[in-house]
């Protein structure tokens, strides 16, 4: 009889093991959900974030190269606008100096074209050609022209 009532208790503890065995499984596997569960929702919060890491720097960025953009403009337009203010200058200083050069080319060509003349009819003069002397005449020593 002993060998009955050893088999029964041996049921009966490998009863209570695959019992005690079936608990820990389902503890274990609801660990393991929670993990599971917690390790996606860390990862979609990481994701979220990313996300918005990227769209602020994105927009950073953007914003930066905006105004960097508006700075370039303003700094060529004013270029621009000096540049034209020196074409001007410069335009109006040459003008400037072709009338006075001009008035200066003139007056010595007067100048040379009367010492020309003057030679002329001193040579005439001097060799009897001229018309007369009857005061009239203008020779390079006598005409001087001054221009300022």
């Amino acid at each position: 009889m002993a060998s009955n009532q050893d088999s029964y208790k041996v049921g009966e503890a490998k009863g209570h093991a695959q019992e005690k065995t079936g608990q820990i499984s389902e503890t274990i596997k609801d660990k393991g959900q929670a993990a599971k569960e917690k390790a996606s929702e860390l990862a979609g919060t990481t994701r979220d974030r990313t996300v918005e890491s990227k769209d602020q720097t994105g927009s950073y960025a953007s914003d930066k190269a905006g105004a960097a953009k508006e700075k370039t403009g303003g700094a060529l337009q004013a270029t621009k606008e000096k540049a034209a203010q020196m074409g001007e200058s410069a335009k109006e200083t040459a003008q400037a100096g072709k009338e006075k050069t001009g008035g200066m080319m003139t007056s010595a060509a007067e100048q040379v074209k009367g010492m020309a003349q003057g030679a002329t009819e001193a040579v005439k003069s001097t060799f009897g050609m001229g018309g007369g002397n009857d005061g009239n005449t203008t020779t390079a020593a006598t005409r001087t022209t001054r221009t300022e």
